[in-house]
């Protein structure tokens, strides 16, 4: 049997599509620690237990492995940002998320869609992490979908199902990929225009996107959906994502265009334009909104930007 590497057994323990969590508790000195984690499960509903499975590398493990009660918060669509402070800030993390004590003062997670506070039922060693195991002593869940996270990134089952449209006569998906204070634009004698694909039935927008990106020998991690809209005239139904170049090597027949010159620039469609004058204002700020609508009216709604 040949030696197993460690990255790509990761890769392929990463295919299995979980939620996300972040997990907390109090060290010996009363102060809340916590982590983002996906590894979690329920165990039992009688007795009611659950585990998760904090890393020897966490600075807090010495607090999670000595702990006698600890509490778990499941994520909600739009807390990617939340999953990444706590993956992680190294600054006070409960200082930049809203959250609430539970009755033994371990923080909860605000707008979390369900949160469990738990006894320590048991600890075990397992390699390089350790299997803590919970008995469930109050639990909370609201309306709504959780984050999912697969393959290294988050995903949005309520955004994804928005994102295509069963009716419509052709679904096209693109991506607005950012590289170095700008984005990637195709020019043509029409405009510039995003990279994109005509996804096919029965195919996921995103695995459509990602596959047509490299093809073109792009490395990119895909980000949130950021606007969807119809054009009803041609029964074309249009998805674009946000978008993270991991590795710069410009495409033929694709220029790095600065957030500064989108404006003024001419594109295959108005409502491209709009759509990438409305970036170039929200990248300013960080603070991106996802579109909802038609070609030419909408609304808007603010997501999280991945880190």
């Amino acid at each position: 049997m040949s030696e197993i590497e460690p990255r790509e057994l990761r890769d392929a323990f990463g295919r299995f599509m979980t939620g996300v969590t972040v997990v907390t508790c109090l060290d010996e000195a009363g102060r809340p620690v916590g982590f983002t984690a996906n590894s979690f499960s329920s165990v039992s509903l009688s007795p009611p237990l659950l585990l998760v499975c904090p890393g020897k590398f966490l600075s807090s493990f010495k607090a999670f492995s000595a702990c006698s009660s600890f509490a778990v918060s499941v994520l909600s669509e739009g807390q990617e940002d939340i999953a990444n402070v706590f993956a992680g800030y190294k600054g006070d993390r409960f200082a930049r998320v809203d959250h609430t004590p539970n009755c033994d003062g371990i923080p909860l997670i605000d707008g979390a869609v369900a949160s469990f506070s738990c006894r320590t039922h048991q600890v075990m060693p397992a390699g390089d992490h350790s299997i803590l195991v919970g008995e469930v002593r109050e639990f909370a869940q609201s309306p709504g979908r959780g984050l999912g996270y697969s393959g290294g990134q988050f995903f949005s089952l309520g955004l994804e199902h928005k994102a295509r449209d069963p009716g419509a006569r052709k679904n096209i998906c693109g991506a607005l990929v950012e590289v170095d204070g700008g984005v990637l634009l195709k020019a043509s004698p029409e405009g510039y225009g995003l990279p994109e694909c005509v996804a096919p039935d029965r195919t996921s927008l995103r695995v459509c996107l990602r596959n047509e990106l490299q093809e073109l020998g792009m490395d990119v991690e895909l980000g949130p959906v950021y606007s969807v809209f119809d054009d009803p005239s041609q029964g074309i139904h249009f998805a674009y994502l946000l978008a993270k170049a991991t590795h710069v090597s410009l495409p033929a027949g694709f220029e790095r265009i600065p957030f500064s010159e989108l404006p003024g620039l001419t594109f295959k469609s108005a409502a491209t334009a709009r759509m990438l004058e409305r970036f170039a204002e929200e990248a300013r700020t960080r603070n991106f909104n996802l579109y909802l609508g038609d070609a030419v009216s909408g609304e808007t709604h603010q997501i999280q930007e991945r880190a």
